[in-house]
């Protein structure tokens, strides 16, 4: 009976769905912490985690608690013509966690970097600079696929077919202060990095690197702007990415902006932007807005991950699950291992061969993979990944390698 549920499935995917993503032949039915289920019972440690999303992996406990609070009060939406208790909740928390003083709600990662595009360009007009438009990113971002993201995104394969796309966005190298340098006058308006790049193949910036932007976005009154997206709120063991560069603070290279996504809900979509109180007053009634951000289901949940990402204890855990996930890592010692890199529990393996058939021999023996580029593997499994787990997923990975 699964086995015809999975084939009706599958079926109905090729039938009816835009073929836009390449998935394995297999459904997946249930989780249960870091493992899923497919239609036929077989497990799967999972690496991925829905892409750096489910950061309590599944079935947990309090997500299922936070969901059903928010179900039983009747009201799952309400838009943004309303006042909410738990979306101004999650705001606050955000802001006194953070360096900000205001946030805005968006749907994805994506649409809270246009956000933050608009945000830019709104505080330059509004001190009278009407040329100061433009966007400084960097080789190897990954910032999203609508058509600002996507113009920040330097990859032909993703940009060409939908050329033309938002114009006045220059780039320098990452991690090369000097280009930067170069790339910089007074027509920018904004500098978007991403502190730990994350599909680009998982690279974190240097704190000279870091501080050297802060520096330029001073001296040119341009918004500084960290994608923390996928490296954000704990990822790295850090509370926010850019934290995890120097193994402080980084109060000496806080961003002027901040988004965040996929894990702020624990896998329902959201994403925010935070920012300072000079952007938010550059920023006016009716300037931006979007009908389901911010809604009370998705915003009640996201205050239950926020409260517990944050706790010390449960960072702590993620830097010392991390160090013990690169020890495993290097210990396997193969020859096709080139580079391991990362900050945390996002992690990439450079390989000197083509990592999707690992991804593909993954399946097989009962690991969900994924890569950053074709020659990366990346690690990004649920936070509350245990350490047995970890080392079974890199001894299936030690046999692959064995197997390629």
């Amino acid at each position: 009976m699964t086995q015809t549920i999975t084939q009706e499935a599958i079926q109905n995917e090729q039938d009816y769905i835009l073929g836009v993503y390449s998935r394995p032949p297999f459904v997946i039915e249930r989780g249960e912490g870091s493992i899923v289920y497919d239609g036929n019972g077989k497990a799967y440690i999972d690496c991925v985690a829905g892409i750096a999303v489910n950061v309590f992996g599944y079935n947990d406990a309090g997500i299922n608690g936070a969901i059903a609070e928010a179900a039983q009060t009747g009201v799952l939406h309400v838009s943004n013509l309303y006042h909410t208790a738990s979306h101004a909740r999650l705001a606050k928390q955000l802001c006194e966690k953070s360096f900000a003083d205001k946030v805005h709600f968006s749907l994805t990662g994506a649409d809270a970097n246009e956000g933050a595009f608009k945000f830019a360009r709104r505080y330059a007009r509004e001190k009278g600079h009407e040329d100061k438009y433009e966007i400084l990113s960097f080789t190897r971002a990954f910032h999203g696929r609508l058509f600002g993201s996507l113009a920040a995104t330097p990859r032909e394969k993703y940009q060409q077919p939908f050329q033309p796309l938002m114009p006045g966005v220059r780039f320098a190298e990452y991690n090369n202060l000097e280009s930067a340098r170069a790339a910089m006058n007074e027509k920018v308006c904004a500098i978007i990095v991403e502190p730990v790049q994350g599909e680009g193949g998982v690279y974190p910036a240097t704190p000279e690197f870091l501080r050297g932007l802060r520096q330029l976005a001073n001296q040119y009154d341009a918004l500084l702007i960290y994608d923390e997206v996928q490296c954000g709120l704990g990822r790295t063991g850090y509370l926010w990415g850019y934290q995890s560069i120097d193994s402080g603070d980084g109060s000496d290279f806080e961003p002027d902006i901040m988004t965040l996504a996929k894990p702020l809900a624990g896998g329902l979509p959201i994403g925010a932007i935070l920012m300072r109180q000079k952007v938010a007053d550059a920023m006016h009634k009716g300037d931006h807005a979007s009908t389901f951000a911010g809604g009370p289901l998705t915003t009640h949940v996201a205050n239950y991950v926020v409260d517990r990402v944050s706790q010390p204890e449960f960072l702590a855990d993620v830097r010392e699950k991390g160090d013990y996930l690169i020890e495993l890592l290097e210990e396997l010692n193969s020859p096709h291992i080139k580079e391991i890199r990362g900050k945390g529990l996002i992690v990439g393996v450079q390989m000197d061969i083509e990592v999707n058939p690992i991804v593909e021999k993954g399946y097989e023996h009962g690991v969900l993979f994924v890569s950053a580029g074709p020659d990366i593997l990346r690690f990004v499994p649920p936070l509350t990944i245990s350490k047995d787990e970890l080392a079974q997923a890199v001894n299936i990975l030690g046999t692959i390698l064995q197997e390629i």
